[in-house]
Protein backbone atom coordinates (compact mmCIF):
# COMPACT_ATOMS: atom_id res chain seq x y z
CA UNK A 1 0.00 0.00 0.00
CA UNK A 2 1.46 3.32 -0.93
CA UNK A 3 1.98 5.64 1.98
CA UNK A 4 -0.22 8.35 0.47
CA UNK A 5 -3.20 6.05 -0.07
CA UNK A 6 -2.77 4.48 3.36
CA UNK A 7 -2.76 7.94 4.95
CA UNK A 8 -5.89 8.96 3.03
CA UNK A 9 -7.72 5.80 4.12
CA UNK A 10 -6.79 6.34 7.77
CA UNK A 11 -7.74 10.01 7.51
CA UNK A 12 -11.18 9.15 6.12
CA UNK A 13 -11.69 6.64 8.91
CA UNK A 14 -10.70 9.09 11.65
CA UNK A 15 -12.65 12.06 10.30
CA UNK A 16 -15.69 9.86 9.69
CA UNK A 17 -15.60 8.50 13.23
CA UNK A 18 -15.29 12.03 14.62
CA UNK A 19 -18.23 13.30 12.54
CA UNK A 20 -20.33 10.34 13.59
CA UNK A 21 -19.55 10.90 17.28
CA UNK A 22 -20.25 14.64 17.13
CA UNK A 23 -23.46 14.00 15.22
CA UNK A 24 -24.65 11.62 17.92
CA UNK A 25 -23.72 14.05 20.69
CA UNK A 26 -25.67 16.95 19.22
CA UNK A 27 -28.49 14.80 17.85
CA UNK A 28 -27.80 15.61 14.21
CA UNK A 29 -28.74 12.54 12.17
CA UNK A 30 -27.37 14.00 8.93
CA UNK A 31 -23.91 14.51 10.42
CA UNK A 32 -24.00 11.03 11.93
CA UNK A 33 -24.85 9.47 8.57
CA UNK A 34 -22.21 11.56 6.82
CA UNK A 35 -19.59 10.36 9.29
CA UNK A 36 -20.66 6.75 8.93
CA UNK A 37 -20.40 7.02 5.14
CA UNK A 38 -16.96 8.63 5.26
CA UNK A 39 -15.68 5.97 7.67
CA UNK A 40 -17.00 3.25 5.37
CA UNK A 41 -15.26 4.92 2.44
CA UNK A 42 -11.97 4.78 4.35
CA UNK A 43 -12.56 1.14 5.26
CA UNK A 44 -13.19 0.33 1.61
CA UNK A 45 -10.03 2.08 0.46
CA UNK A 46 -7.99 0.22 3.03
CA UNK A 47 -9.46 -3.12 1.97
CA UNK A 48 -8.69 -2.49 -1.69
CA UNK A 49 -5.11 -1.53 -0.96
CA UNK A 50 -4.59 -4.54 1.31
CA UNK A 51 -5.89 -6.82 -1.45
CA UNK A 52 -3.47 -5.22 -3.91
CA UNK A 53 -0.61 -5.79 -1.48
CA UNK A 54 -1.57 -9.43 -1.07
CA UNK A 55 -1.39 -10.05 -4.81
CA UNK A 56 1.95 -8.27 -5.14
CA UNK A 57 3.64 -10.72 -2.79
Amino acid sequence: MTAQKKTKAKSDQAVGAAKETVGRMVGNERLTAEGRAQRAKGDGRQSVEKAKDAFRR
